[in-house]
């Protein structure tokens, strides 16, 4: 993928780098597989604010994406590879062979007419799914299960990848960018590949605007807040407002914030920062 430097026409547009979308084929969805998309602005059933910062936004609609991969032995043919607005990765549509279409997560290097095919047995290409026992070591997935039959829930963000480090009795071991290594069972689906757009970290929104246009609302530090709204509020001129901490008053730096009697504790190898 490409990213795109703007001129500087307008201030707006002095510091953005945007993406080029060079692999994008349409601009337009597939109708059958769109759903409505409704904006909570942050608010809950009872119209409270329960999440701040979020609000405004362009109207969206909801492409329903395949995770469960489960249309097995049937080949497939990549129609097109889409911008979806819900998501930083991209999306392509897939054309079974009886007639079916279903929107996934395009992997990077997936090119429109390429076959691909979900199942048992099936050849470890850039996006076909399959077991984890079928997976070669150290193969790079994403849309990783973590429970049979639920769909994929893990590495599906724009650059995102798990790598097959071990296979040991039922258990795979897989080895994410965060350092962490965890075990995942061998029945579980898994995709080939990395996820596609894996430069959007790179991009520059270059105004407050596209921040708005995105559904974020501006985000103020608790530090020059009021000490009834926020723990670190309060004092005379610019007070520092003490340790770090959240709106609830956990700390913020180094904390440990997983619960320590989590059931998929015992799964998890390495903890995350241990890259070596």
């Amino acid at each position: 993928m490409a990213l795109k430097k703007y001129s500087p026409v307008t201030p707006g547009t002095r510091y953005r780098v945007g993406n080029a979308y060079a692999e994008i084929t349409t601009n337009k969805p597939e109708k059958s597989l769109l759903a409505k998309g409704r904006s909570t602005g942050g608010r809950n059933s009872q119209g409270h604010m329960t999440i701040r910062n979020v609000g405004g936004g362009h109207k969206q609609r909801y492409r329903i994406i395949d995770f469960k991969r489960d249309k097995h032995n049937v080949p497939a043919t990549v129609k097109t590879i889409e911008y979806d607005p819900n998501r930083t990765a991209f999306i392509a549509l897939l054309h079974y062979a009886d007639g079916e279409k279903r929107y996934i997560i395009a992997p990077e290097g997936l090119k429109v007419g390429t076959k691909i095919v979900s199942g048992e047995g099936v050849v470890p290409e850039i996006g076909n799914a399959m077991p984890l026992r079928d997976v070669p070591l150290g193969t790079l997935v994403h849309n990783v299960e973590l429970h049979p039959g639920k769909g994929g829930c893990m590495a599906r963000s724009a650059g995102t990848y798990a790598q097959l480090a071990a296979k040991e009795g039922k258990y795979g071991t897989l080895r994410l960018p965060s350092g962490e290594s965890r075990m995942i069972l061998l029945t579980c689906i898994v995709t080939i590949g990395v996820v596609s757009h894996s430069d959007h970290s790179l991009e520059v929104l270059g105004k407050a605007g596209r921040k708005r246009w995105l559904g974020r609302r501006p985000r103020v530090r608790g530090v020059v807040m009021n000490p009834v709204d926020h723990p670190m509020g309060g004092g005379e001129g610019r007070a520092s407002g003490g340790h770090p901490r959240s709106r609830n008053g956990l700390y913020a730096k180094g904390k440990k914030t997983r619960n320590k009697n989590k059931s998929s504790s015992r799964l998890i190898l390495g903890k995350k920062g241990n890259k070596k």
